[in-house]
C-alpha cells in the first residue's frame, strides 16, 4: 500500500471517529433509533486513546509526503486533507456538541408577580418546594434545557428537552453531595446530562443513569405541573417567575412559536392529528401502569373520566387550551363521576358538587373538599411511548 493511499485511510478513518463521537448522541439521520448509547460512551471515554494511536499510525506517511519536495501535487493533496481534518475537529469539538449550542444563564433572576415581565399567557412549568413556589417559562427552560435554583431551602434542577417536550425538575444531588451537570446529548431523542464527578450520562425524562460508573442510580424528582402563568398566578400569587437572561434574547425569540405547538422543526414540530409520532399527549403512571391521552381528545372533552392502576382518575383540559390537571377521583372512599360545567367548573354526578380547576369544590353537598393531584406530563407520543414501553392508549 503507497503512502498516499495509507495516509488518505488513516486521515478518513480519524475523521470519522471525530463524526461517531457526536453521531450517536446527537439527533442525526439515523442515530437515535438504535441502542447505541454503550458504544457511544466508550468512544467518549476513549476518544484521547483513538486519537493518538490514529495519529501514530498517520505520522510517518504524512512526514514522507510532505517531505517529497519532487511531487508537489502530492503534497497540496496532503495539505488539503490535513485542512479538511481540522474542519471536521472544530465542527464536531466545538459547533456541534449540545452544550455549544444550547447554553445555561449567566444571571438567574426570579420576580414576583408585580415585577414580572413574562406575559401572564405564556406556558410555565410550576413548582412547590417547602410552601415556595416557582414558575419556569417554557420558552425560556426550553433553549437552556437546564435551569439551577433554589427553592425553599433546597437545589433544584429544572430541566426541559423541547424534543420529546418533558419538562421535569430534580434533586441535584449524588450520594446526599451536590452535583453540577453539563447538556452532553441526547439518547432516544431525550436530552442527557454528564455529571462533573463521575462523567456519568443521565437521561432527562427519568432522571436515571444509562453510562458510567453511577449506572442504573437515580435522581431524586420533584413534582412540577405545566400550565399558563395566569393559572398558576391564580393558585400561587407568591410566586416567583424566571425572568429572561439578556444575554439570549435572539435564542428566546426562535422559542417563542414552540409552547403553544407552532414550531416548524421536524424535531420540534406537532403533529395536529392524533396517536402521531410527534402528536401530544398526556401520560399517567400509576402502579406501574402506564397511559396515555390523545390531547386533541382531551381539549374536545374537558372532563375525562377513567381508571388506572386501581386508581379512578379525572382529567381536566381548562378553557385556556394549555393548563391541565390530573386527580384521584375518589372522596370518602367512593370514585365520583365528572362533567363539564360553565367556563372552568365541573361537577359530580353523584351529588351535583360544583368544582373549580384547582380541584375545589365551591358549592354542594361536598363544600370544601380537595381532590388529589396525580402527577402527570404532556409530552411527544413518540417520547412516552419510547420510555413507557407497557404504555396503552385511552381510545
Amino acid at each position: 500500500m503507497s503512502k498516499l493511499v495509507f495516509f488518505i485511510l488513516g486521515i478518513l478513518l480519524l475523521a470519522a471517529l471525530e463524526v461517531a463521537k457526536v453521531y450517536f448522541i446527537m439527533p442525526m439521520p439515523g442515530s437515535q433509533e438504535a441502542d447505541t448509547i454503550d458504544l457511544a460512551y466508550w468512544i467518549h471515554q476513549h476518544i484521547w486513546l483513538l486519537r493518538t494511536l490514529g495519529w501514530l499510525l498517520v505520522a510517518y506517511p504524512t512526514y514522507g509526503l510532505l517531505a517529497d519536495h519532487r511531487r508537489g501535487g502530492r503534497r497540496i493533496a496532503v495539505l488539503a486533507l490535513l485542512f479538511g481534518y481540522g474542519v471536521v475537529i472544530y465542527l464536531f469539538n466545538f459547533r456541534f456538541l449540545a452544550d455549544k449550542m444550547f447554553y445555561q444563564p449567566k444571571e438567574t433572576v426570579m420576580l414576583d408577580l408585580r415585577s414580572n415581565k413574562i406575559p401572564v399567557n405564556k406556558v410555565v412549568l410550576g413548582l412547590v418546594v417547602n410552601g415556595q413556589a416557582r414558575a419556569y417559562p417554557v420558552q425560556l427552560i426550553g433553549y437552556h434545557h437546564q435551569v439551577r435554583d433554589t427553592v425553599g431551602g433546597e437545589p433544584v434542577m429544572v430541566t426541559y428537552c423541547t424534543v420529546c417536550r418533558t419538562g421535569r425538575v430534580f434533586r441535584p444531588l449524588v450520594g446526599n453531595q451536590p452535583e453540577e451537570f453539563r447538556l452532553v446529548g441526547m439518547d432516544h431523542f431525550n436530552a442527557m446530562f454528564e455529571d462533573k464527578a463521575t462523567g456519568s450520562w443521565w437521561r432527562q425524562v427519568s432522571g436515571e443513569a444509562i453510562a458510567g460508573p453511577l449506572k442504573g442510580r437515580q435522581l431524586a424528582s420533584l413534582p412540577a405541573e405545566q400550565m399558563t402563568l395566569h393559572a398558576w398566578a391564580e393558585r400561587h400569587p407568591q410566586t416567583l417567575v424566571l425572568q429572561p437572561d439578556s444575554a439570549f434574547r435572539k435564542q428566546y425569540t426562535g422559542m417563542e412559536p414552540y409552547e403553544r405547538g407552532r414550531s416548524k422543526g421536524d424535531l420540534t414540530r406537532r403533529d395536529s392529528l392524533a396517536w402521531k409520532p410527534k402528536s401530544w399527549v398526556v401520560g399517567v403512571e400509576r402502579k406501574k401502569a402506564a397511559r396515555a391521552y390523545d390531547w386533541n381528545q382531551l381539549q374536545q372533552q374537558r372532563i375525562t373520566n377513567d381508571q388506572l392502576g386501581g386508581t379512578p382518575l379525572v382529567l381536566m383540559v381548562a378553557a385556556d387550551s394549555v393548563s391541565f390537571h390530573v386527580w384521584n377521583r375518589t372522596v370518602d372512599g367512593r370514585p365520583l363521576q365528572f362533567v363539564p360545567g360553565s367556563a372552568d367548573s365541573f361537577r359530580d354526578t353523584e351529588t351535583q358538587s360544583v368544582w373549580n380547576r384547582q380541584g375545589v369544590c365551591l358549592e354542594g353537598p361536598l363544600k370544601g373538599r380537595r381532590l388529589e393531584p396525580i402527577p402527570a406530563s404532556q409530552e411527544y407520543l413518540h417520547s412516552w411511548e419510547t420510555f413507557h414501553p407497557g404504555t396503552t392508549r385511552y381510545l
